[in-house]
């Protein structure tokens, strides 16, 4: 449909339009309608279509993409039920889809753009692109607009390929013009592109301004950028985990032959981790020949390769990728990319870190370069401390609430600094930055201090604190911020929940508080839940183990009818909780302790409700439907689902709340 510049829809293809009546995506599918943008407004679509719903976890198994398409689409039910059976996608003759706002939320996972593509979509349609979403759509040679210039084309008229850049910088535009990522490096390495010079010129910088000034590529000028500028910069580091590592392998044999290789194994790594706890999960039964594929190409591109290998051994992970990486090798000023959203979590080490697709990952370990557009920030001031029974995770919910759902983060750099963040260990840093993801930003970076200092020192052989501390990356006096400075009151936030749905949705009590605790109701649980990136680290356990020995102390415990599960984000946590003894404080209180690795949170482990009547407190970072299972899921700190499993039902942690139960 599309020429080196104008596109037009082709005779015999179609539109589909993702409404919010399911009835109608039914009968388009069956053919049996087939609608125009006039015959809709934009408040009829659905909005945030997630990419968990374009590529449930269990469809991306499937390496190929050509494999994978014959799913698209399968995580959009209702009541429990498929609206897209297998091959409707691709057999419906759609080359255009179109949707509300925030197409693309969710998971960094480049499958879902791929699911789409390689079932006939060239063109989508939304009012806005989650970030990442939208550059796997750019690598992938999928063009973006919106619902305006869907009806033009549905009016038959030919468009220039400029109305499907619109904002885009220089060097987006070259890889749209050459149909995406890998031509456009192609065409690179051939010397058929000229790069275009920096003009910026000395201004003060944000934290993300000074890492990517400082990774330029040489040729491009500096070494001052500002948003908007687009530049090709080089990555420290990176990783891909068993869910990943399989597809960057394919496209890189499809691109450069059998015998690729990546520019600096030692930056990079491998993590079995995501689908560690896949073979006792009944539901993944059926895929678990395709799951062995994964870990087995996965180790193959390891040794074909030589990057770091944390592979499982004896089926036990050495841990979650984001929080093995962030111990063990993101330091400050770092630029890190890795194939999963929440690489941003590395951004509580002072680093620029966040998830990419698998062809961009792909393209930038072999090269030891990327492509970036330099973004903009958003500046969150911290004065004050966290009161009793308050925790990071709360403050992301209420910055979730009050900033994320009014798009003021979207594709931002959140910037997390003032003298309240150094009342914050690291660990509660991590937690900040991890939940960008869940607002849409571009990453989260908080301020260096001593406490990163010593905590980072303290886990690099030979690394002195100078060596980190010279590493420490601060915004200039008068740096910009297009989103704002924020000043937030710790003191004054309160324990949050995020009812089902999507991390932002809460139920607000009064203009400056979101969805407290006290204002859900009587909630009661089937199951409680702490792990994952967000809530498997040392301090997460410091406050699962205090809620469940004030428990112990009081004679109460998990109550009978809840099952709640503690799990660690690495054998480092693990071996942490084990010295602290909590892992005799979790057997007294009646807790089920679960070994290193993602599980429930991507709905593949201990932990997943079985059917929509469960409820879940859980500590995880997302809460879209089905992410945990099919039953109804709340967010909520680590204080918050502890307190939780004892009591039954969702409440708030506070100092001496337990109660002998009455003989």
């Amino acid at each position: 449909m599309t020429t080196s510049t104008t596109v037009k829809l082709t005779p015999g293809k179609r539109v589909l339009f993702l409404t919010k009546d399911p009835e109608l995506i039914k009968k388009q599918l069956a053919g049996e309608l087939d609608l125009r943008m006039e015959d809709l407004t934009v408040a009829d679509l659905l909005d945030d279509v997630n990419t968990d719903a374009m590529t449930p976890a269990w469809a991306c198994f499937n390496h190929r993409p050509e494999d994978l398409a014959v799913h698209a689409y399968a995580g959009l039910t209702l009541d429990g039920e498929r609206l897209f059976p297998d091959h409707a996608l691709m057999s419906g003759d759609f080359e255009v889809i179109v949707s509300g706002e925030r197409k693309g939320v969710g998971s960094s996972r480049e499958t879902a753009v791929q699911a789409e593509k390689w079932s006939g979509i060239r063109v989508a349609i939304a009012d806005s692109f989650a970030p990442i979403h939208a550059r796997n759509n750019v690598n992938q040679g999928v063009l973006m607009a919106g619902h305006d210039v869907l009806q033009r084309l549905q009016a038959g008229e030919e468009i220039g390929l400029d109305a499907f850049m619109d904002g885009y910088d220089t060097i987006t535009r070259l890889i749209v013009e050459h149909g995406g990522l890998f031509p456009f490096y192609a065409a690179l390495a051939r010397g058929d592109i000229d790069l275009p010079p920096l003009g910026t010129g000395k201004r003060p910088l944000t934290m993300v301004e000074k890492i990517i000034s400082s990774h330029l590529l040489d040729g491009q000028g500096g070494p001052y950028v500002k948003p908007g500028d687009a530049v090709l910069v080089k990555v420290d580091g990176g990783y891909s985990h068993e869910f990943t590592t399989a597809q960057v392998g394919y496209f890189l044999e499809q691109e450069s032959g059998a015998d690729y290789s990546v520019s600096d194994p030692s930056k990079f790594a491998v993590f079995e981790d995501h689908l560690i706890y896949a073979d006792g999960v009944e539901k993944m039964a059926p895929f678990s020949d395709k799951i062995e594929t994964l870990r087995v190409l996965q180790r193959e591109f390891q040794a074909h390769t030589g990057v770091r290998d944390y592979s499982a051994t004896d089926g036990r992970s050495p841990g979650i990728c984001h929080q093995v990486a962030r111990e063990e090798f993101i330091d400050p000023g770092d630029f890190i990319q890795a194939t999963d959203s929440h690489t941003c979590m590395g951004g509580g080490n002072n680093a620029l870190a966040f998830g990419v697709g698998a062809t961009e990952y792909a393209a930038l370990v072999e090269s030891g370069f990327t492509f970036i557009r330099v973004p903009e920030s958003i500046r969150f001031e911290f004065v004050g401390e966290l009161g009793p029974g308050v925790a990071a995770k709360d403050v992301m919910l209420w910055i979730l609430w009050k900033y994320a759902r009014e798009g003021k983060t979207l594709d931002r750099v959140m910037e997390f600094g003032g003298p309240g963040l150094a009342t914050l260990d690291m660990d509660e840093r991590a937690t900040l930055a991890n939940m960008a993801t869940e607002c849409s930003a571009k990453s989260g970076i908080c301020e260096g201090d001593d406490i990163a200092t010593e905590w980072i020192a303290a886990r690099r052989d030979g690394v002195s604190q100078d060596d980190v501390r010279a590493r420490m990356v601060a915004a200039d006096a008068g740096a910009e911020y297009a989103g704002g400075v924020h000043t937030i009151d710790l003191s004054e936030i309160r324990s949050l929940v995020a009812t089902p749905g999507d991390p932002d949705q809460g139920i607000p009590s009064d203009p400056t508080n979101g969805a407290l605790i006290d204002d859900i109701g009587d909630v009661r649980i089937d199951i409680a839940y702490g792990g994952s990136c967000t809530a498997g680290k040392e301090t997460d356990l410091d406050l699962y183990a205090k809620v469940m020995r004030d428990a112990v102390e009081a004679g109460r415990k998990v109550a009978d009818h809840v099952c709640c599960y503690i799990q660690f984000g690495s054998t480092t946590v693990e071996a942490y909780a084990r010295e602290k003894g909590y892992l005799d404080v979790f057997e007294k209180a009646g807790v089920e302790i679960i070994s290193s690795g993602c599980g429930a949170c991507i709905g593949c482990g201990p932990g997943v409700s079985t059917n929509p009547d469960q409820v879940t407190v859980s500590a995880i970072n997302r809460n879209y439907r089905g992410r945990s299972g099919p039953g109804r899921l709340y967010l909520a700190s680590p204080l918050t689902v502890a307190a939780s499993a004892v009591e039954g039902r969702i409440v708030a942690y506070r100092e001496g709340m337990f109660a002998p139960l009455p003989a």
